[in-house]
């Protein structure tokens, strides 16, 4: 076991560094504006955080016509100098990158977004309200989901289970920004519920509305998914073989649900959970926008759109490794929930 997690954890961090240098040669495809400030001092204060990140060089006093047309010059009137900023080939701009990573932990500073801040720290500050929501919808949509699942296929095929299967379905078929949208218009008509995020505001009952149109966006789709999935594992656990012998045996039917059908259910259940973790933090970017929270989700969106190259290469970074160690969890997850892996990986 201890082998297989080494290897995994190793395939893991060459995954991560293949696809994070795939995102930044794309992300080297997208031009970088010229800084349309007046004050010299401020657009070569600029321009030089782009060249401590690695996306642009510069040359002083003169110009460098193997590099290209330059992005633009800055002349200080202090000094009397002058400095052309040009774009970097992209080798340079990607050794620039891996150099700060791996020696300092430097993914370069914020440009547009928090200027001068380091990219990884404008991520942790808006790391904790994306965790809290998602984790509060979580704690929600995981055993309300399950539970309706199994009495679900506890009564199946009556009139509760065939009323809540059409519900399921509708709610299902509805798109997320449908829902969201619908959900923004309501706060925006009541006046208990709040039309924006306000986990900042000092008032406790105005903060503790606010997490009720996010919480309620993210938490009800997921447990429509868990009660459809629970309910349609756990029928085909009843109607088992295995199941009517444990009957034969003696045990009576909650025994053999509790002890057999129930745990067998779980078995492709609770890698649904993790990856359905996963799945609601990077989902959240339409609700964050649209509910304007100031999460990691509404994060990447600013980050593109202000083309802050720094701060997205770190949104993706983490949502990349969050990915990543969610698959070992779950792949390690299968030998504690199921005894046959565990036999079998001993044979």
């Amino acid at each position: 076991m201890t082998k297989y997690v080494i290897k995994r954890i190793l395939l893991a961090l060459c995954t991560c560094f293949i696809v994070l240098s795939i995102a930044y040669l794309l992300l080297c495809c997208l031009r970088i504006e010229p800084r349309m400030d007046p004050e010299p001092g401020a657009r070569y204060a600029y321009y030089m955080d782009y060249v401590s990140n690695g996306f642009l060089v510069y040359s002083l006093n003169e110009a460098r016509p193997d590099l290209g047309t330059p992005l633009d010059v800055v002349t200080l009137t202090a000094t009397n100098e002058t400095y052309y900023f040009y774009q970097a080939p992209v080798f340079h701009r990607y050794v620039t990158l891996l150099t700060g990573v791996f020696t300092r932990w430097d993914w370069g500073d914020s440009i547009y977004i928090e200027n001068g801040i380091p990219a990884m720290q404008v991520l942790t500050s808006r790391l904790g309200t994306t965790v809290s929501i998602n984790i509060i919808s979580v704690f929600f949509s995981v055993p309300l989901g399950i539970g309706l699942g199994v009495i679900c296929a506890l009564k199946k095929d009556s009139i509760f289970d065939n009323i809540v299967q059409v519900l399921i379905m509708v709610i299902i078929a509805i798109p997320s920004f449908v829902l969201v949208s619908y959900c923004v218009l309501l706060a925006y008509n009541t006046s208990w519920l709040p039309p924006y995020f306000q986990g900042g505001s000092t008032d406790p009952a105005r903060r503790i509305a606010s997490y009720l149109v996010p919480v309620f966006v993210l938490a009800i789709g997921s447990l429509c998914g868990y009660a459809r999935f629970v309910r349609a594992e756990l029928c085909e656990v009843l109607q088992s073989d295995y199941l009517l012998l444990a009957r034969t045996k003696g045990l009576t039917r909650r025994q053999a649900i509790m002890r057999h059908a129930f745990r067998n259910a779980m078995v492709p259940v609770l890698p649904s959970v993790v990856s359905e973790f996963i799945a609601i933090l990077g989902g959240s970017m339409i609700l964050e926008n649209l509910y304007q929270i100031n999460g990691v989700g509404r994060l990447y969106m600013e980050a593109f759109n202000a083309k802050d190259y720094s701060v997205l290469m770190a949104d993706m970074a983490f949502y990349t490794a969050i990915g990543l160690l969610a698959s070992i969890i779950v792949d390690l997850s299968y030998g504690f929930i199921d005894p046959r892996i565990r036999m079998g990986a001993k044979k």
